[in-house]
């Protein structure tokens, strides 16, 4: 059986890319539909997560032009992770698997042959992993090395080098569905789901037009959420601070205790005030950390929708 295969697309503000975008992916989805590798219900949909520029009204005439492309439009925006969730949902019961990428053309297409003949040889999930990091500065490559890293360290399942490029099944789908926490991190929920996976290596291209909609502050975001999302462990880690820090608090005491009865030089009001900065800065950090894991449960609580349709095409 040929399958239906859907491709999800989140946009912000992408009216710059949109038409080359929408130009190279639907010649590549013809193409498969020609080489019956996919079903000619096949459809590329277009996420607009409440962009404030000319995204949606593109988008609504690619579909007057061509019923393959199809279009959701959120009631505001709600970031990049809701917004693929919101695509990958509207079409879960509408194909046999869908396939999510960026707008900006940086994932290669040309591999999309590839995740499809994975799936039909009984693959639910596939990712799409980075041959390399060739295009990233160096300040971008190192962090997100040492990100996948500590993720690892704290005992999640991630796949290096693996953005949100990558084939659900409708199984996959169905199980993704049932996750209902507020706080999205894909790339970690995804792995946790279970099924057959399979990789699909690709070249990461430089992004065809416009700014990146992914600066520092959300990629730093995005690692917050990753991390507090999956893990209990710095929790763990910040516990365990306070218990090295009342040892060593006790020691200081007693050598200050000696110091008295015997006569030792005492610390004098440097070490005093450096050691009081010292717990301050460290006390300030704990419970910073323990305030952003009570902020998502407060989040969780309020069990407010993730996302609002506003329209669909």
């Amino acid at each position: 059986m040929i399958p239906v295969i859907n491709i999800v697309i989140p946009c912000y503000c992408e009216e710059e890319v949109l038409p080359e975008t929408s130009k190279r992916i639907l010649d590549k989805l013809e193409r498969m539909i020609r080489a019956e590798l996919i079903s000619e219900e096949s459809r590329i949909i277009f996420v607009d997560d409440g962009s404030k520029d000319r995204t949606w009204e593109l988008i609504e005439s690619y579909h007057q032009q061509n019923p393959k492309f199809g279009g959701v439009k959120l009631a505001h925006n709600r970031g990049h992770q809701n917004a693929l969730l919101a695509g990958l949902m509207s079409v879960k019961d509408h194909c046999d698997a869908a396939i999510s990428m960026d707008a900006d053309l940086q994932d290669d297409i040309e591999v999309l042959d590839e995740f499809v003949q994975k799936y039909r040889d009984g693959a639910e999930i596939v990712y799409g992993v980075r041959k390399d990091r060739k295009t990233d500065t160096a300040f971008k490559r190192d962090t997100a090395l040492a990100f996948y890293r500590f993720m690892e360290k704290l005992g999640v399942q991630t796949i290096n080098n693996h953005a949100d490029y990558r084939l659900m099944g409708k199984r996959a789908l169905e199980g993704l569905a049932s996750y209902r926490e507020v706080n999205l991190y894909l790339r970690g929920i995804v792995p946790s789901i279970g099924y057959k996976t399979d990789v699909v290596y690709y070249d990461r291209a430089e992004r065809f037009a416009g700014e990146s909609k992914y600066p520092l502050k959300k990629m730093l975001a995005l690692a917050v959420d990753g991390i507090t999302s999956f893990s209990i462990k710095p929790l763990e880690m910040v516990f365990s601070l306070g218990v090295i820090i009342c040892v060593l608090s006790c020691l200081a005491l007693l050598y200050a205790l000696l110091a008295v009865i015997i006569g030792w030089p005492a610390a004098g009001p440097v070490g005093l005030i450096g050691s009081l900065y010292l717990l301050g800065g460290l006390l300030m950090t704990c419970l910073g950390v323990v305030g952003v894991y009570v902020g998502k449960a407060y989040q969780e609580a309020k069990d407010r929708p993730r996302y609002i349709i506003e329209k669909e095409i």
